[in-house]
């Protein structure tokens, strides 16, 4: 079966669509050559939206960093002197914060207090996600109201064009709260081989209330936050300990299995991209090339190789057992 690996960017203007997508792949094809993954990568291709929300994309050339389509973090290979640190006193005061956080913000029914606090944040540091989230709009052709629409059409899409292909999706950030709520609420049909987060905020407080509030509509009331019921192997989830938008990492915590037994596996990763001697622990390509990732990838890949040789064998097999069959068909008509 031919294998295909779909990934989905995360919210803010980015670089148009055939750059980005490259800059995607170099920084898979970085992590394999790191981490001595021998694997050549299949099929690639990237659900573009950030052009719903923004009517350029970030230019490569502009030299201005005033500009709008200023790029500043373009793809970078890795610094090459990665560090790694003990965060096991980060990771307890990172869960001790995220669990005073749902229980300050989040009911038991997980609907939302202080919703014009999250309102604020949202509308201050996170205006994709704002736009994603709009159920009120004065006009019904204003982009606030089918934005979400159309950026959920874009993953359905390619999702649809590659359905009965071994699918791989890596989500980025927004883009795994878009592609979880499209494999829950909207295609739940469709198969995934494997899902991988990467610097999610789906543990987050104001997204947990907003998916349960799609739940409650398709559950008679109920509130059942599981793994996306087409996830059929695995749903890895990948962060970093200083990325704030992955602040609550562990997503097991929070999501059920599936009915086939699939949960969350959640990783710790360090993030390493670098730009300036700026760090930004969220970046997609940090993610990408992480070891973790190329091992998930690899494992993913290797896959069809061996699956290509266990159908050979149990051919031959076959073909061999054909053969005795046949064998003693003639020994016994020669006994005639």
């Amino acid at each position: 079966m031919k294998k295909v690996i779909i990934g989905v960017h995360g919210l803010g203007n980015k670089p148009p669509k055939y750059l980005l997508e490259k800059w995607w792949k170099d920084a898979i094809k970085e992590g394999f050559c790191n981490n001595g993954v021998a694997n050549d990568l299949p099929e690639f291709e990237l659900v573009y939206w950030a052009d719903i929300l923004y009517e350029k994309p970030l230019n490569k050339w502009e030299k201005d960093a005033d500009s709008p389509y200023y790029l500043d973090e373009p793809y970078k290979k890795s610094p090459k002197r990665l560090e790694v640190e003990d965060t096991s006193f980060q990771q307890d005061v990172i869960d001790f914060i995220s669990n005073q956080l749902n229980k300050i913000f989040l009911n038991e029914d997980k609907t939302l207090n202080y919703g014009f606090i999250t309102d604020f944040i949202l509308h201050k540091y996170f205006k994709d996600l704002e736009i994603y989230y709009t159920e009120e709009c004065q006009i019904e052709d204003e982009l606030t109201c089918k934005a979400k629409y159309l950026i959920q059409n874009r993953i359905i899409e390619v999702l649809k064009k590659y359905e009965g292909c071994e699918i791989m999706i890596i989500a980025h950030s927004m883009g795994s709260i878009i592609t979880f709520d499209v494999l829950t609420f909207l295609i739940p049909e469709i198969n995934i081989h494997t899902l991988v987060t990467i610097g999610s905020p789906l543990g987050l407080p104001v997204v947990i209330s907003k998916i349960a509030s799609e739940y409650r509509k398709i559950s008679n009331g109920h509130t059942y936050m599981a793994t996306p019921p087409g996830v059929l192997n695995n749903w890895f989830n990948l962060a970093d300990i200083q990325d704030k938008v992955a602040l609550n990492y562990k997503l097991n915590d929070d999501f059920s299995p599936n009915l086939l037994g699939i949960s969350p596996i959640d990783f710790m990763i360090v993030n390493d991209y670098e730009i300036n001697k700026n760090k930004n622990p969220h970046k997609s390509f940090g993610y990408l090339r992480a070891p973790e990732m190329s091992k998930i990838l690899g494992d993913f890949i290797v896959r069809k190789k061996k699956n290509f040789a266990n159908r050979l064998v149990n051919k031959l097999d076959q073909v061999l057992e054909d053969i005795k069959v046949q064998t003693e068909f003639v020994k016994d008509r020669l006994k005639i």
